[in-house]
């Protein structure tokens, strides 16, 4: 099984069902707080978590400045969104996941299945929205 570095939003519900997904399939999982992390000493770091996804796809559509309208993802550069996520972690799609300096953003199931296996422990539940969308609480550090 593998060592799967995660960096989390503490407290969310879909990092605490992902990181239990993980778990059963066997995988030791190292966490890190993704709002504490020194991205602005490390921009490239960030970056490599998004691969070739649209810029749109690194944001949390969740995060309030988004859903407020102060952030539009499909309306930025990748160096002004990598400038916007390290100012405000928030907007930083979650969960990243790195396993042997291979890096990923977000937690589609079946990719995830496929990358690191994860059996019988797939859910059908939607791990990517916030289940606390219509609620105050959503994505507050």
């Amino acid at each position: 099984m593998a060592t799967v570095h995660f960096y989390e939003k503490p407290g969310c519900l879909n990092n605490t069902r992902q990181k239990q997904l993980l778990s059963a399939a066997g995988h030791l999982l190292v966490v890190y707080d993704l709002l504490q992390q020194p991205w602005g000493r490390e921009p490239g770091k960030l970056r490599s978590f998004f691969g070739d996804m649209p810029v749109a796809d690194w944001f949390n559509r969740s995060a309030p400045a988004v859903k407020q309208g102060l952030v539009d993802p499909n309306a930025v550069s990748e160096d002004e969104a990598i400038a916007l996520m390290v100012a405000q972690p928030l907007l930083i799609r979650r969960p990243l996941m790195e396993v042997n300096e291979q890096r990923v953003c977000g937690f589609d199931q079946q990719q995830v299945d496929v990358w690191l296996g994860l059996a019988t422990a797939v859910s059908h539940k939607n791990l990517e929205t916030c289940p606390k969308q219509s609620h105050a609480e959503a994505c507050k550090p």
